[in-house]
C-alpha cells in the first residue's frame, strides 16, 4: 500500500506484534490444522482492521478487494488469466481488429470488454448470446443495480467473482457494488462493512514509545476528540501548532509529559519535519518515561515524511462525513446564537443559511469531476467566513428602504470571495449561475427551495436549526447540485477506474502473462501486430506535390493541413522505432533502456507509454489510443490523397482551434473588407448524419464527431433535452460552423456550450463555444454542467 500512498507505512515489527496478538487471542483447539486454521483467520481480520484504520477512505476499499484478490489467487480459486482482465477489461483490443458490433446500444467499450471475456471459457459463447437474447440483455442491462438481477441466458449460476468480471464489463458504475458481493462471500460480510475508529482502543494498544498518526485531510481535525477522551482519562493534555521556531516549546513539553505524564498533540507536522526524527530518537531511546505519556500527531500526506516514524507509530484517519447534511452540521456547529442574533433584518438569517448551503454544494460537487468542476478548488471555511463577514457589514450598511444590493451580493459571491480561487472561465459562469440562482428577493418566499426537500428554515436557535439540518436526506441526490440523475453514474464509474488503475499499477513488473505466457512475449506478439496495421510513412514530396493539387499551398486550410500532417507523422515515426526497439530489446540484439522498458509496461498494461503520449493525444486505453492513430490518419490521407472532405471529424486534429482560425481566414479572404479581428464563429446543428452529407458548404465547414455531456439532443425540434436514464453520451449531428463579420453578442436564450477535445476539460483541452438552442432557461444547463466532448473513450 506504500505505492498507493507513501504514508502507508508499515514495518515487520508491527505484523509480528499482530501474530503474537493473534496467537493469544486466537480460539484454541487441541487439533493442529484447526488451530493453525483459527490463527490464520484471526490474524487476517486483525491486519484488515489495523491497516484499514490508517487509510483515507478512497483507499479502505481498494486495499480490501486487493487482499480479497491475492487471497483467492494464493488458494487457486481465481485464476491470473481471470484477474488480468478484472483490471485490464479490453484496454488493450483494437476496436477495427476484432469481431463488429452486432448490438447499437452497447457501448465500444463495453464490447472491447466483452471480447476480451472470451477468452475465458465460461464467457466464449457471450458474443454470440448477447446477440440472441439482445432484448433480454438490454432490459437487465437498464436496471438501477443489475448486481441484484438474475443475469440472461444462464450466467446467474456464475460465482461472486466471475459475475464480478461481467459487470465490470457492462456497468462500470456497478462494479464496486458487485465487488462488495465478492468480498463478503470470499472473505465474510465483516470485512465487506466498514471499519469504525475507536479511539480508545487505539489509546490502549498504544504505549509511551508507541506515537500516535493522524493523517489529515480537508475538514478533517480530531484535536477535539484527542483532549476530550483525554479528559475522560482524567490525563494532562498539551497541544502545539508545528512550524517556524515551534521546536523549542515541541520539546519542553515533551520532556515536560515524559516525566510528569500526560498527553501531547503535534499539530500539522508536515511544517516540522526536521523535528521528526529527533522526536522518534526521543521517544525510542528515552530511559524512564512515565507510563501515562503518548505522544499525538496530526500530519498532512508528505513525501519527506520520515518513514521511521511511520514504521514505529500508529496511524489513523478520522475523515469527515460527506454530504450536504454533514457539510451544514459542520458549518453550523461553528456559528453562535449570539452571531445568529447579530443582525436584525429579515434577510439575515437565510441568507446565511443559503451560504452555507452553498458552500457545501460546491464542495460536494467535486465528486464528480469534470461534470461538477473543470478543476477541483478546495473551497475551505476561510470563503465561507469571508462571506458571512461580508453579508454581516453589507447588511449593517444596508438602507431598509432601498434593501439589499443583489448585484453587489451576487458579485462578491461568484467574483471575489468564493469566485476569487476559481481559475477557469466556465467554472466562473457555473459559480455565478448559483449565485444568481439561489441570492435574490425570490430566496425569502415560503416556496423557495435550492431543491425538492432542501427549503430554507426559519429558526430562532442553533439548536433548532441543527435539528433541521438533522433531519436532511442522509444520501443526496445529484439533483440536489444542479446536475442530472446520470452524474452519479459518471462518479461511479470513475471511482471504479480509480480504483482499477491503482490495482494495475501497484502490480509487479516481473511477474508472467498467465498461462506460462511471459511479459516479453506478450509485448512482442502486440508490437509486431501494431507494426503490421501503422500506416506507411508520409513522403515530403510526394505531400507537397498533392497540396499543391488541392490549391493554392499558401491558403489556410492547406497550411493547416499539412501541419498536422508533419504532426502526425512524428507520431508515426515515434511508434515505428519504439516498436522495432522494443522487438531488438526482447530478442536481445540491443539494451533494454529506461524509456523502452516503459514501453513495454505500458503495453503489457495496455497504457500508452510516457514517449508516445508527449508527441499525441490522451486516451482511456492503450486500444482506443491506437486505434485512434488509424482513423486520424485515414482522415488526412483521404484528405491529401481524394480531396478536401465534404465533412470534417473534429477529433481527429491535433490543433482543432487551428482549424476553426484557419476557416475564419478562408471566410474572410473570400469577402472584400472583412477583416479577421471581426469575423466570429456561428454554428447550427442540421439534421443530418456524417453519410448523409454530400456537398460541402459554400462558406464555412461541416463537422461531426460531437457528443453532449451533461444532456441530450432533440433532433426533431433542435434543442437541448434531459439525457435518457443510464444513456452518459449523446452523439450530436453534423454542426454547420461558419463565420460572419459581426461582433454582435450572441443571443442570451442560446446556451454557450464549451467543446473540449476529451473528457478532462482543461484549458489544454479546450477548443471553442457553440451556441445550442434550449426552451428553458440556459442557467439549467450551466448548472448541468453540459459540454461537447470531441472524445468520449
Amino acid at each position: 500500500m506504500a505505492m498507493v500512498n507513501v504514508m502507508y507505512q508499515t514495518s515487520l515489527v508491527q505484523f509480528l506484534g499482530i501474530f503474537d496478538i493473534s496467537l493469544d487471542r486466537s480460539e484454541k483447539s487441541p487439533r493442529a490444522n484447526v488451530r493453525i486454521e483459527n490463527i490464520i483467520h484471526f490474524l487476517t481480520f486483525e491486519v484488515f482492521k489495523y491497516t484499514c484504520r490508517g487509510l483515507y477512505e478512497i483507499h479502505k476499499f481498494l486495499f480490501t478487494l486487493l487482499l480479497t484478490i491475492k487471497i483467492d489467487l494464493s488458494e487457486s480459486n481465481i485464476t491470473h488469466e481471470e484477474f488480468g482482465i478484472f483490471i485490464k477489461g479490453g484496454a488493450a483490443l483494437d476496436l477495427k481488429a476484432v469481431e463488429p458490433k452486432t448490438c447499437r446500444w452497447v457501448t465500444d467499450v463495453t464490447w472491447l470488454n466483452l471480447v476480451a471475456l472470451t477468452k475465458l471459457d465460461y464467457f466464449k459463447e457471450i458474443l454470440v448470446k448477447v446477440k440472441r437474447s439482445e432484448k433480454l440483455w438490454k432490459a437487465w442491462y437498464e436496471k438501477d443495480a443489475p448486481e441484484e438481477e438474475v443475469i440472461p441466458d444462464g450466467y446467474d449460476a456464475l460465482n461472486s467473482f466471475q459475475k464480478l468480471l461481467l459487470l465490470r464489463s457492462w456497468c462500470p458504475d456497478r462494479t464496486l457494488a458487485q465487488a462488495r458481493k465478492y468480498v463478503a462471500d470470499s472473505m465474510g460480510q465483516r470485512y465487506a462493512d466498514p471499519v469504525i475508529l475507536n479511539m480508545d482502543a487505539m489509546w490502549a494498544e498504544s504505549t509511551p514509545r508507541c506515537p500516535l498518526i493522524c493523517l489529515l485531510t480537508m475538514g478533517s481535525d480530531p484535536t477535539q476528540q484527542i483532549e476530550s477522551l483525554a479528559k475522560s482519562k482524567e490525563l494532562a493534555f498539551g497541544a502545539i501548532s508545528m512550524g517556524q521556531g515551534q521546536e523549542v516549546h515541541a520539546r519542553k513539553l515533551m520532556a515536560k509529559n515524559m516525566d510528569k505524564g500526560g498527553w501531547m498533540l503535534l499539530q500539522n507536522c508536515h511544517l516540522g519535519l526536521d523535528f521528526m526524527d529527533e522526536l522518534l530518537d526521543k521517544v525510542l531511546n528515552t530511559e524512564k518515561m512515565d507510563e501515562t505519556f503518548r505522544c499525538w500527531i496530526t500530519t498532512e500526506v508528505h513525501d519527506k515524511f520520515p518513514i521511521s516514524l511511520l514504521q514505529a507509530a500508529i496511524k489513523f484517519t478520522n475523515e469527515p462525513p460527506q454530504g450536504i447534511r454533514a457539510g451544514l452540521k459542520r458549518t453550523y456547529s461553528t456559528v453562535t446564537q449570539k452571531q445568529l442574533e447579530a443582525i436584525s433584518y429579515p434577510q439575515w438569517q437565510p441568507m446565511l443559511y443559503a451560504v452555507s448551503f452553498m458552500h457545501s454544494v460546491v464542495q460536494e460537487r467535486r465528486k464528480f469531476g469534470p461534470l461538477g468542476w473543470n478543476i477541483p478548488y478546495e473551497f475551505n471555511t476561510a470563503d465561507w467566513g469571508a462571506s458571512v463577514q461580508f453579508f454581516e457589514n453589507h447588511l449593517d450598511d444596508m438602507n431598509p428602504k432601498v434593501g439589499v444590493s443583489w448585484q453587489t451580493v451576487r458579485y462578491m459571491l461568484g467574483e471575489v470571495q468564493y469566485g476569487g480561487r476559481v481559475t477557469d472561465d466556465y467554472d466562473k459562469r457555473l459559480l455565478n449561475t448559483f449565485a444568481e440562482e439561489w441570492f435574490g428577493e425570490h430566496m425569502f418566499l415560503p416556496i423557495f427551495a435550492f431543491y425538492e426537500g432542501y427549503g430554507i428554515p426559519s429558526c430562532p436557535t442553533i439548536e433548532q436549526y441543527l435539528d433541521y439540518i438533522d433531519n436532511l436526506p442522509g444520501v443526496d441526490t445529484p439533483q440536489v447540485f444542479g446536475l442530472h440523475p446520470n452524474a452519479d453514474i459518471t462518479y461511479q464509474s470513475n471511482t471504479t477506474k480509480d480504483v482499477l488503475d491503482t490495482i494495475l499499477s501497484i502490480q509487479p513488473k516481473d511477474t508472467g502473462g498467465g498461462v506460462g505466457e511471459t511479459r516479453e512475449s506478450v509485448v512482442y506478439r502486440m508490437a509486431k501486430d501494431m507494426l503490421s496495421k501503422l500506416p506507411p510513412n508520409y513522403i515530403p514530396h510526394e505531400v507537397r506535390e498533392k497540396i499543391k493539387a488541392i490549391g493554392d499551398p499558401a491558403a489556410p486550410m492547406q497550411i493547416f493541413l499539412k501541419q498536422e500532417i508533419d504532426r502526425m507523422q512524428r507520431v508515426i515515426t515515434n511508434v515505428r522505432s519504439t516498436l522495432m526497439d522494443l522487438e531488438l530489446a526482447i530478442e536481445g540484439t540491443i539494451v533494454m533502456n529506461e524509456m523502452l522498458r516503459d514501453a513495454l509496461d505500458s503495453i503489457y498494461d495496455a497504457r500508452i507509454p510516457k514517449i508516445w503520449a508527449r508527441v499525441s493525444w490522451d486516451s482511456s486505453s492503450l486500444g482506443f489510443w491506437f486505434t485512434e492513430l488509424l482513423e486520424r490518419n485515414s482522415q488526412f490521407s483521404n484528405w491529401i490523397f481524394k480531396g478536401r472532405p465534404t465533412c470534417f471529424w473534429m477529433t481527429g486534429f491535433f490543433n482543432p482551434q487551428g482549424f476553426l482560425t484557419a476557416m475564419r481566414q478562408e471566410v474572410s479572404r473570400a469577402h472584400k473588407g472583412w477583416a479577421l479581428d471581426t469575423v466570429t464563429l456561428h454554428n447550427d446543428v442540421t439534421q443530418l448524419v456524417r453519410e448523409a452529407v454530400k456537398d460541402a458548404p459554400k462558406e464555412g465547414v461541416y463537422v461531426y464527431g460531437l457528443y453532449l455531456d451533461g444532456a441530450s439532443w432533440d433532433k426533431k425540434n433542435s434543442i437541448l433535452i434531459e439525457p435518457a436514464p443510464k444513456v452518459l453520451f449523446t452523439a450530436l449531428p453534423v454542426v454547420y460552423v461558419y463565420a460572419i463579420n459581426s461582433t454582435d453578442p450572441k443571443d442570451p436564450a442560446l446556451y454557450q456550450c464549451p467543446v473540449y477535445k476529451k473528457p478532462r476539460r482543461t484549458d489544454l483541452t479546450y477548443i471553442t463555444p457553440l451556441w445550442l438552442k434550449t426552451d428553458i432557461n440556459p442557467n439549467h444547463w450551466i448548472l448541468r454542467g453540459v459540454a461537447l466532448l470531441c472524445d468520449i473513450k
